[in-house]
Formats: C-alpha cells, sequence, structure tokens
C-alpha cells in the first residue's frame, strides 16, 4: 500500500480488516475508533492561542476573542473527544470558534484521565505469516480492552455532573457572554458529541446526590425522590462524527441541533442516525444533517490529511456547524 493511501485512510478501516472472526459490535459492544484516542498530525504554522486553569473547580481550555471583553461575545462550550484539553488539535478548534467571536470554555470531561492512546500498545510488524496475523489481532484486541475499561470509568452518571458544574459557573463569570448570546451554545466532536445532545434535551431523572444515590424523600424538601426534569442546558447545539450515540439519545431534545456525520460510520451507525432523524422529525426539533462521504471518521477535528477532499471536507463542516451556532 502506498505511503499516501495509509496517511489518509480512517483508523477504524484498519480495525475492520482485522476483526477476530465472531467478533461484531453487538458482541464487543459500543467503543470508540483511534481518532477519539490520539490526534492526527497538527497542521503547520497552528498553535493554541488560550490557556489552562480551573473553573468552578473544572479544568478547563479557555480561549477567548482578542476583543473580548470591550466587545460583546458569546458563550460557547467546546466537548473534545477522549483526547481532552490537553490536545494541542482541541485546543487549536476550539481557538478557531473563539476567532469568531466565542468565549470558548473546553472542559476536562475526564477528571485528568483522557483516554489512553491506542497507538502506545504494543502492535505486532504485519507479516504474512499465520503467527504474525495472531500476534495482529491480540493486538487489536489488547487495545479494545483498554478504551473498554476507560470507557467504564467515563459514563454519563461522571460526565454530566461535571458539565453542570462548569455551566453554572460560566453563568456568573461569563454573565456578559451567556446574556449577550440568549443562553449557551455547546459544540462537541467524537466522545463529546453524545453530551450535546444530552444538554440539548429535556429529561426526568431520580433526584441524586452527588454520590450517584438516591435521596431519601425527606430530603428532598418534600418534592419526594421521583422524577424531576432537568435541561435543556443550551440555546443550540451542533455536533460531529458523534460515537457512543443510542436512539434514545435523540429523546427529549428541545433545541436546535446541527449534525456532522461520516458515511457508513462503524461509530455512528447509519441505522441510529436514521432512528434519530425520525425522531427529530416527529417532534418537531429544528435540526440539520449532513453526511459526508469518503471521508474518515474523525475528519472534523483539526489534523493534517494528504488527501484534497478531506481537506475541503473539514473546511465544510467546520462552516456548517459555525453557521449553525451564528444564525441560533
Amino acid at each position: 500500500m502506498a505511503d499516501a493511501d495509509v496517511a489518509t485512510r480512517s483508523p477504524e478501516s484498519d480495525a475492520q480488516e482485522n476483526v477476530i472472526p465472531g467478533d461484531t459490535p453487538a458482541q464487543t459492544g459500543p467503543t470508540m475508533g483511534e481518532h477519539c484516542t490520539s490526534d492526527r498530525p497538527t497542521p503547520a504554522g497552528l498553535a493554541p492561542k488560550g490557556e489552562l486553569r480551573k473553573l468552578g473547580g473544572v479544568d478547563v481550555y479557555l480561549t477567548k476573542p482578542e476583543s473580548y471583553p470591550s466587545n460583546p461575545s458569546k458563550l460557547l462550550l467546546l466537548l473534545s473527544s477522549g483526547t481532552g484539553i490537553k490536545s494541542t488539535n482541541n485546543q487549536i478548534q476550539a481557538d478557531k470558534f473563539a476567532e469568531e467571536g466565542f468565549v470558548v470554555v473546553m472542559p476536562d470531561l475526564f477528571g485528568g484521565n483522557p483516554a489512553p492512546n491506542s497507538s502506545l500498545v504494543p502492535d505486532a510488524e504485519t507479516g504474512t505469516s499465520f503467527l504474525d496475523r495472531i500476534k495482529l489481532k491480540a493486538a487489536e484486541l489488547a487495545k479494545s480492552l483498554v478504551i473498554d475499561e476507560w470507557l467504564a470509568r467515563h459514563t454519563e452518571e461522571k460526565v454530566m455532573p461535571i458539565l453542570e458544574k462548569v455551566i453554572d459557573t460560566c453563568k456568573s463569570e461569563f454573565a456578559d457572554a451567556v446574556g449577550n448570546g440568549g443562553g449557551i451554545y455547546a459544540v462537541g466532536y467524537c466522545f463529546g458529541g453524545r453530551y450535546v445532545l444530552l444538554l440539548a434535551s429535556e429529561r426526568g431523572q431520580v433526584q441524586r446526590g452527588w454520590s450517584g444515590f438516591q435521596k431519601p424523600a425527606d430530603e428532598e424538601a418534600g418534592e419526594g425522590a421521583g422524577p424531576v426534569k432537568k435541561g435543556p442546558y443550551i440555546k443550540a447545539g451542533a455536533l460531529a462524527h458523534a460515537t457512543l450515540v443510542s436512539p434514545d439519545d435523540f429523546q427529549g431534545l428541545k433545541v436546535p441541533v446541527s449534525l456532522v456525520c461520516v458515511e457508513s460510520d462503524p461509530m455512528f451507525p447509519d441505522d441510529v442516525r436514521e432512528t434519530g432523524e425520525d425522531i427529530m422529525s416527529k417532534e418537531s426539533v429544528e435540526h440539520e444533517v449532513q453526511v459526508y462521504p469518503g471521508v474518515p471518521h474523525g475528519f472534523a477535528v483539526v489534523g493534517d490529511y494528504d488527501d484534497a477532499n478531506i481537506k475541503d471536507a473539514q473546511i465544510t463542516a467546520y462552516e456548517q456547524i459555525l453557521r449553525w451556532i451564528k444564525e441560533h
């Protein structure tokens, strides 16, 4: 295979070719692609402009327009892939929105524990012998197990309280930006994409304490321990090549959402997307869905590709998201 082919292939295409016989998505469960755990090369000449700091006790990457606070801005949450807030590419992606007039807060969704870079798991050299093929498949299985273990530590029950803390603090520290935008906007990539849907919805939840245990009824000020309505937390949202999304995540949506999707994406299957579109249409949720053919999962995040089609799609996807949040 030519070097150019390797540079422009989706990481998931390698995994699909090396699936152990008998494995299926139903057997292995939801997981993430390699893009969600490692970055593409950073384009030459680009470097982050923001800062790492605490916000509501949560580590965040904060980047602002050069003219802020002299000129009015809006508040945008950027929810990253598993590579987290210290990823140079994620930081540059946040800076791009700051250049368009947004105060951008990218919270650490993982409590200082970003996804393990699966490329650091030793790979077997590709060869033609039966032993080499067994070694390669064993290495792929090891990668999958490492990611699955990490996902088990970063569930909705852990991530949503982090987002609630950040949102509450933003409403006070950046009240001008929140007020100027009439609310908070959110953009999510890969792992973060699903949480845009959750922030955009109104859901009935059992009242629980921070520990996750249900509170006794007498602690609920007479409200009991039954379902309570929470959300939506944002005014509008956009998500690109989300992972770990289920049809249920489209239930209860209350604000406009834009979806950047990859054609035949194993991380966000067509049937899940189509079911989501049906739900949004039936519930009269303002939405748009653009499916990009011939691009890998993760293409919309800043990163260098040799393929001109992927480069162009990356620009178009950013323009789609930017237009959506500016129009809403």
